[in-house]
């Protein structure tokens, strides 16, 4: 129910902060799926995944916040300054594990069975 409600989100939202919520829906809606093998490379592949999410949401709200800083907008057509727009495509490529900023997503998907896998692999890609 949480993976498609935080995608839903994500989709309809034309504000950051919306967006942003949206996207950590979808984080948060998977790691009990991903932690529910109470093996060892289960844990670790998801306090991995858990602690790279979380960097890379950060940075996003940061440079939401940054964009919204320097252009008075929220939205996420009004992406104009430079700086903000390279944060924010920066975050997004490592939320969605995209290269060079790939390197977590192996060792992730390592300890996952192929359920959670592949929901990792497919849906939590959609939103970002």
């Amino acid at each position: 129910f949480g993976l498609g409600l935080g995608t839903t989100i994500t989709f309809a939202s034309s504000h950051w902060l919306l967006a942003w919520m949206g996207l950590e829906m979808n984080t948060l809606a998977i790691i009990p799926l991903m932690a529910q093998h109470h093996h060892p490379r289960a844990v670790e592949a998801t306090t991995k995944y858990f602690l790279t999410q979380a960097a890379a949401a950060a940075t996003l709200l940061f440079a939401s916040v940054t964009n919204a800083w320097l252009t008075g907008q929220w939205e996420i057509q009004q992406i104009t300054h430079p700086l903000p727009n390279t944060m924010i495509t920066l975050a997004l490529a490592l939320k969605i594990g995209l290269a060079p900023l790939h390197a977590w997503l192996p060792e992730v998907l390592q300890g996952l069975d192929l359920y959670t896998g592949l929901i990792l692999s497919t849906w939590q890609k959609l939103a970002p």
